[in-house]
């Protein structure tokens, strides 16, 4: 047991090519034969530890499963399952988590999940109960990982900095958000955060993402330690730190700014696939850098045109499609873009032809209301959908009638030109003091009247734990403003929850404000 063991320990730090190079040599060796039959002939006087630590060793160096040899240890430690202790359970999950289904494996783990069911209470080392969660993995019996979740937690005190990282991945293993360990490892994981490798930091965020688990706190911790020592990283580790945020919908401002710098200083690091998750980070968390705003575009502009004699259609359209999100075209790339044969392929893919429609959507419209010539039009050609109103916004109409005191006061299910749609519209006199009947005002030219668009939009739709639109609704916005809007913007969620006559005095100020009016001129569009 203890050669085997010595000789796995010798084999698993090495890399994947040696380790094939000294397990061929292992196997090769006539004293493995010899050690291997002896294992065979002494498992049942074998020590529990001595067993479960050959098994453990003998798969790892990857002995075939199907032997015999394999086979009677997998039986052996079946019979003597009872007497094994905590520390032989845990090693037991861990090697028979990595085998392939079979009679005795399977008969095996059906057996240690009745076991730590039995001896759950009695485990107190928060290394073995993570071990534990991640071997027994997410087709173990919802009460038995509540058991396991309530074993963790009257544990969570000796919570190590390792525990707190490795705790993630069990909980991904099992398939289970637990919001009271994770608060804990959160917290803990913010105290030692410089003790992090990076590849662990991104761990974090991609298991946060799967669990469905938003910690705003946790992200800006990571996300400010890596800008504070973005000097250390390569470039390439930040943008995969930034695409696992992006993924999120989290948007670390500080980071993305001095990701900017770093861009506009030496882009020449920037390959064809890095360039299109910058691309797709910034637009769709709708971020432009607080300095040099232009010159980032212009160079990722600049490196786009160096791609365009390689670059698929497809992937043409996402670089434009983003681009034109924040408000910039990218007139050489437009007109590659454009061009019928790429227009055929991109229409006519059956795997992607209903998002490349969107996006090609989106880019004409960019291209024709994003214009230096476009200027706002005298009257906007509207359509009523539907008097229905979806019920995640009968309070908002409820509301408005009872502040504006009559239905014929707003126009609710609005849809306008370029496929766009807004939830209510109000139309006000020319001094923002006055809301006006909507019959009354139609053949009025809007120089006379002003027209607002009131959108109750998911949170989902803005950067977490924000009111900053992610980079589609943004670009609604800037579009409404183009054709004459002033733009409401709601988070509906928040709305919900308000008491009805809060809601009546929030849509009061919200309408009634000067401040209301106001754009975010979070685009680059005047550089056009």
């Amino acid at each position: 047991a203890n050669s085997l063991t010595m000789a796995w320990r010798l084999l698993k730090n090495l890399s994947e090519e040696q380790q094939r190079y000294e397990k061929q040599l292992i196997f090769e060796h006539p004293a493995f034969l010899k050690l291997c039959q002896q294992l065979l002939r002494g498992a049942r006087r074998m020590t529990r530890g001595d067993l479960v630590f050959s098994l453990h060793a003998v798969v790892n160096l990857g002995v075939p499963q199907k032997t015999l040899l394999v086979q009677t240890l997998l039986r052996v430690c079946q019979e003597r399952l009872n007497q094994l202790d905590n520390r032989c359970i845990s090693v037991l999950a861990t090697t028979v988590s990595g085998m392939d289904k079979d009679k005795n494996v399977s008969a095996l783990q059906a057996g240690l999940q009745l076991l730590v069911e039995q001896r759950i209470s009695s485990i107190r080392d928060i290394f073995i109960l993570q071990n534990l969660m991640k071997c027994l993995g997410k087709d173990v019996p919802v009460f038995l990982k509540k058991k396991l979740e309530m074993a963790v937690l009257r544990e969570i005190d000796r919570l190590t900095f390792p525990n707190a990282l490795r705790m993630f991945w069990a909980l991904v293993a099992m398939n289970y958000c637990s919001f009271p360990i994770l608060n804990a490892c959160s917290k803990k994981i913010q105290e030692n955060v410089q003790d992090a490798p990076f590849r662990q930091l991104i761990l974090i965020l991609e298991a946060c993402y799967t669990l469905q688990y938003r910690n705003v706190k946790l992200f800006s911790a990571l996300a400010d330690y890596v800008n504070s020592t973005a000097y250390l990283w390569d470039k390439r580790q930040i943008i995969l730190f930034l695409s696992a945020c992006e993924v999120l919908g989290f948007q670390p401002s500080g980071l993305m700014d001095t990701f900017a710098e770093k861009v506009t200083e030496d882009p020449e690091f920037l390959n064809l696939k890095n360039l299109l998750v910058v691309l797709r980070v910034y637009s769709r968390l709708n971020h432009v850098p607080r300095v040099q705003k232009h010159l980032f575009f212009e160079t990722l502009h600049s490196c786009l045109n160096k791609f365009l004699p390689q670059i698929s259609n497809t992937d043409l359209l996402k670089a434009v499609y983003s681009l034109g999100i924040l408000g910039y075209l990218p007139q050489r790339a437009l007109d590659e873009l454009l061009q019928k044969d790429s227009m055929d392929e991109l229409i006519l893919s059956d795997d992607l032809k209903e998002p490349n429609a969107m996006m090609l959507h989106c880019v004409k419209t960019c291209m024709e209301l994003d214009s230096p010539s476009f200027t706002k039009p005298a009257f906007v050609l509207t359509e009523n959908l539907s008097s229905l109103v979806p019920l995640n916004l009968r309070k908002a109409q409820e509301a408005l009638i009872e502040l504006l005191g009559d239905e014929n006061m707003f126009r609710q299910n609005v849809q306008l030109p370029y496929k766009y749609h807004i939830d209510f519209e109000i139309r006000m006199d020319s001094d923002r003091k006055k809301v006006l009947p909507i019959a009354a005002t139609d053949d009025h030219p809007d120089s006379q009247v002003q027209r607002l668009a009131v959108l109750f939009a998911p949170m989902s739709a803005f950067c977490l734990g924000t009111t900053h639109p992610q980079g589609k609704l943004a670009m609604k916005m800037r579009h409404l403003n183009k054709l004459g809007y002033h733009v409401i913007l709601i988070q509906n969620k928040k709305f919900q929850e308000m008491r009805n006559e809060d809601a009546v005095e929030f849509l009061k100020g919200k309408i009634y404000s000067e401040d209301a009016f106001s754009f975010p001129k979070a685009t680059v569009q005047d550089n056009n």
